[in-house]
């Protein structure tokens, strides 16, 4: 009756990350993607303690009684939502259309949100993304993806491009907005550079990088160069890391920017990497980069994106 309470169970005094205060759990259940297998998931966000430093979001898989939560993980493991600095606090609704399961975040880590170099808005919240359970080398792991409704904001297409093979770097059209969609498919078997990915930058020199790290077998996010820094020297000391969850000899990229976001989806959502960055003046020019060797691309579409809410 929401006034008399009565303790069931506890959870999490050996499991998962404690470098930080646990807050805004959220426990739902889910079918194992091609099963009919029901797992439970259970989210809790942390703060300080993220895998790339501050906010961050952890799961566990499990079984629930409607009592008591077990998890599947070994009590020392961490498993997290979004390696990226800026997705944290997300939960999601329930009694959805179709049974999805849809998650938002906000868009921001506490070691520099009440400082970030911003006039008429404090921050923003992610694209809302559809979570599901799948199977990895790695074992049961919830991928994300953004909601099939999100196609309806993609206005002109801006690239297209099939079957390249790219040797350092190859600079794409000028884009007309900050706002875009960009899917990259690598070859990752054909690969010789050691490293590839998607550079952005803007005339007054400043640089955003994101790619795959071929020796790391990782994704990473680079803002170390994108724009105003100086607010917090936490906010762009180094590049930020995702592990790639996938044995796929092609590697995947579905980005989405706006004018002070990325959003990476990667390997059809196993991987997902969230950061914000702040250019003085917005990121119009692209090229796809590949230093010290070579890369095929596969695949490149781009569609520039309509506002939200204008």
């Amino acid at each position: 009756d929401l006034q008399t309470w009565q303790l069931e169970s506890e959870f999490g005094k050996t499991y998962g990350s404690h470098s930080g205060v646990w807050e805004c759990p959220d426990l739902f259940p889910l079918k194992i993607a091609g099963t009919k297998q029901t797992k439970w998931a259970l989210l809790v966000s942390i703060n300080p303690g993220g895998p790339n430093g501050g906010s961050a979001t952890q799961y566990f898989v499990g079984d629930f009684d409607g009592k008591t939560f077990k998890s599947d993980n070994p009590p020392a493991s961490v498993m997290w939502l979004d390696y990226g600095r800026d997705n944290y606090a997300g939960v999601t609704w329930s009694n959805t259309p179709q049974g999805r399961r849809i998650f938002l975040g906000w868009m921001s880590n506490w070691d520099y949100a009440q400082a970030a170099p911003t006039e008429k808005w404090r921050s923003a919240m992610t694209l809302p993304r559809e979570l599901s359970l799948v199977k990895t080398a790695q074992g049961l792991r919830l991928a994300q993806n953004p909601v099939a409704e999100t196609v309806g904001l993609r206005g002109a297409k801006t690239l297209e491009k099939q079957g390249v093979t790219i040797q350092s770097e190859l600079a794409l059209p000028e884009l007309a907005s900050s706002q875009h969609e960009i899917t990259l498919v690598f070859d990752l078997s054909r690969a010789t550079a050691r490293e590839f990915g998607l550079e952005l930058s803007n005339t007054r020199g400043e640089v955003y990088k994101i790619g795959y790290d071929v020796a790391k077998n990782a994704y990473y996010s680079d803002r170390t160069t994108a724009g105003n820094g100086d607010f917090s020297k936490k906010f762009a000391t180094t590049r930020h890391y995702a592990p790639r969850l996938s044995n796929d000899k092609t590697v995947k990229m579905r980005m989405f920017f706006d004018a002070a976001s990325c959003e990476l989806f990667a390997d059809d959502g196993r991987t997902s990497l969230t950061d914000i960055y702040f250019p003085r003046e917005d990121f119009r020019n692209y090229k796809i980069f590949a230093p010290g060797g070579k890369v095929f691309l596969l695949r490149n579409q781009g569609w520039q994106l309509k506002s939200i809410w204008r």
